[in-house]
């Protein structure tokens, strides 16, 4: 089942999809260039090359993201347990790997309420006070409040979620939203 960007379940799924699909157009080039010393003719030499060469473009855009995200899994079933029950209190987005010019910043879980995004990062190595940084200058160039706060320990996260109060009905203006639509739109 295809998985959305947001949902529990979207690395897995986008992982197998590019997976299969870098295989694919692998093979059509493999092909292409073993086409290419079964013929003699110089013509078809030429173009099956060319074929192979403009394969191997679509073949980079797929494998590139692959690699890049290859460490990063889906969480565990029970993970996304404990966080459904705060879908009620704000908008929760599962499985998001943000890209900005300096990070890859992989995210088990993003909660985007009316008083901040809050995202539980699981990379180890990130600096991510200057993460926090360069996503909340990405929310200012979209017109958002800077209000993205990185957390990279489990239970940080879920006190965090308890503190939460419910969004207000009306209370919002559109910014939850938005927020949302950046943080698809920064995913990988």
């Amino acid at each position: 089942m295809k998985r959305e960007k947001g949902q529990y379940g979207y690395r897995d799924s986008i992982r197998r999809t590019r997976l299969a699909v870098t295989a694919v157009l692998a093979a059509a080039v493999l092909a292409q260039l073993g086409a290419r010393y079964l013929t003699d003719d110089q013509a078809a030499k030429n173009i099956l090359t060319v074929m192979a060469i403009l394969t191997v473009l679509p073949l980079a855009n797929m494998a590139s993201p692959l690699l890049a995200s290859w460490p990063y899994r889906t969480p565990p079933k029970d993970f996304y347990e404990k966080i459904k029950p705060y879908e009620e209190k704000c908008t929760i987005l599962y499985d998001l790997i943000l890209t900005t010019k300096e990070f890859v910043i992989p995210l088990d879980a993003i909660a985007v309420h009316p008083g901040g995004v809050y995202g539980y990062c699981t990379a180890k190595k990130l600096k991510v006070k200057e993460a926090e940084q360069s996503l909340n200058k990405l929310f200012t160039a979209g017109g958002l409040d800077p209000k993205m706060k990185l957390i990279p320990e489990e239970k940080g996260f879920l006190r965090r979620m308890d503190s939460l109060k419910p969004a207000g009905e009306g209370k919002e203006d559109g910014m939850a939203e938005a927020a949302v639509s950046l943080l698809k739109s920064l995913a990988m």
